[in-house]
């Protein structure tokens, strides 16, 4: 009992207690701290506590290598213009009336949550862009943030490029190709419900003048075009394997023949995953273009640091993943609930995620915690491992913004509150936020409950 209770106390007070002097707080050292201390009481010697935790980092890889190439692929589309000539179109598109300005805030917040993988750099890419326009219409700083936070928040976990889902399915260790073309639907709808949600904050209003887009979009697209042609690449190559099982990585023998032998070497296999091969060959077609070209260094600097902490957090999470697997903690844990009731077990587990999730304000660190024993526990219980995958997802994206405490909100009411130079209520804007939220946990629920 002492090798679960220790080690989960420990994480537990480091990430929660943030009066501990230098650590305090501090997810990721609670995450090693946890590792260590189960490798310690389980008795693995170093080489076993080495293997270990490659072997977590390891079975993360794929998430890993997700944000750092989404993140410096997403960089090179802010150099090249991709996001702004999205931007643009979508408003010209739908930006005729103040609804149609907030669809096409939405979507492209999204877009960018997808391509970034993190809700925050989603929100601080795009909440420059946006926050004056919203101002615009008369919405208050706390209704600005809701509409930032669900559409970043949403990116994050919308497919093809979903880092929520591919966490989830690495941790259940189960293909996430059939998790994705679920959570098409359901994220979807919730992307919908986001949006009519908003749409009472401009219920009477009319477009200023100066918001009307003066180009139509045929005219935008015909002159920059050639700043989407990336993007296209990406999304041909994802929909060309989710919507007609055609991988062009295993297709063509030029991508097979250089993508194989890295499947053999344990952590960089993680980039031969077929969403992330797609953005690595999208961020190349990107240097095609010399505003690319020309800062090659700002986008490998702002690209990587706008993930560091992110996938430093990863790291650590894989590294307490495999030592917890190693120690036989898993298996342990799945014997303790054997004797309890299948919906108590789901029940609790949805709980626990939303509350990691609401007091980190992060989703990977709400799934890596409670995932890495409730997935297999949920499996005895013959639940199918797509379903656990996806429903795992979707608690922890609504766990993420549950108020009290949600730093996606945090920084979010942050940039606004320093744009607009008020102050902006964090707990509003997640309270605001709320039916969203409700409505990732009931999905995940069901899809459990099935």
């Amino acid at each position: 009992m002492i090798e679960i209770i220790v080690p989960l106390a420990l994480l537990f007070i480091i990430a929660l207690v943030k009066q501990i002097p230098k650590i305090g707080g501090d997810i990721r050292v609670a995450l090693l701290v946890a590792a260590v201390s189960s490798a310690i009481i389980s008795g693995l010697n170093l080489g076993e506590t080495a293997l270990a935790f490659v072997d977590g980092i390891d079975r993360l890889s794929w998430v890993i290598m997700l944000s750092l190439f989404g993140s410096l692929y997403a960089e090179s589309q802010a150099k090249l213009g991709a996001i702004d000539t999205t931007l643009n179109s979508l408003r010209a598109a739908f930006g005729n009336s103040p609804k149609g300005l907030i669809v096409a805030i939405f979507i492209t917040l999204i877009l960018a949550g997808s391509l970034l993988g993190d809700a925050i750099a989603a929100a601080t890419v795009i909440g420059f862009l946006v926050i004056n326009s919203l101002t615009e219409l008369k919405l208050k700083p706390e209704q600005i943030g809701m509409i930032i936070l669900l559409g970043a928040s949403i990116g994050s976990i919308m497919p093809p490029i979903t880092q929520g889902v591919f966490l989830s399915a690495s941790l259940v260790g189960v293909d996430p190709s059939p998790v994705i073309k679920i959570a098409y639907v359901t994220v979807t709808i919730g992307a919908i419900l986001a949006i009519l949600e908003s749409f009472r904050f401009v219920r009477g209003k009319k477009m200023p003048k100066e918001l009307i887009p003066e180009q139509k979009v045929i005219q935008i697209l015909k002159e920059r075009w050639k700043t989407l042609i990336p993007l296209l690449v990406l999304i041909a190559i994802v929909l060309a394997n989710t919507l007609f099982d055609y991988n062009i990585f295993t297709e063509i023998s030029i991508f097979a023949f250089i993508l194989e032998p890295l499947k053999e070497i344990r952590i960089v296999q993680g980039i031969t995953f077929q969403v992330v091969s797609a953005i690595i060959i999208a961020f190349l077609v990107s240097f095609l273009f010399p505003a690319v070209r020309k800062d090659t260094k700002g986008v490998f600097k702002n690209g990587l640091g706008k993930v560091n902490q992110t996938v430093q957090i990863q790291i650590c999470a894989g590294v307490m993943v495999g030592v917890f697997y190693a120690s036989g903690l898993i298996d342990k844990v799945a014997l303790m609930t054997e004797g309890l009731g299948s919906s108590m077990v789901k029940l609790g587990g949805a709980l626990s995620m939303v509350v990691v999730g609401m007091l980190t304000g992060s989703q990977t660190t709400s799934q890596s915690v409670i995932v890495t024993f409730l997935g297999p526990i949920l499996e005895k219980m013959e639940v199918a491992p797509e379903l656990i995958a996806l429903g795992a997802s979707h608690i922890a994206a609504a766990g993420q913004n549950m108020p009290p405490v949600g730093l996606t909100a945090f920084v979010i009411c942050g940039l606004i509150g320093g744009i607009l130079n008020t102050k902006v209520d964090p707990l509003k804007v997640m309270m605001l936020a709320l039916p969203n939220s409700l409505y990732f946990l009931l999905i995940g629920l069901i899809v459990w409950f099935i």
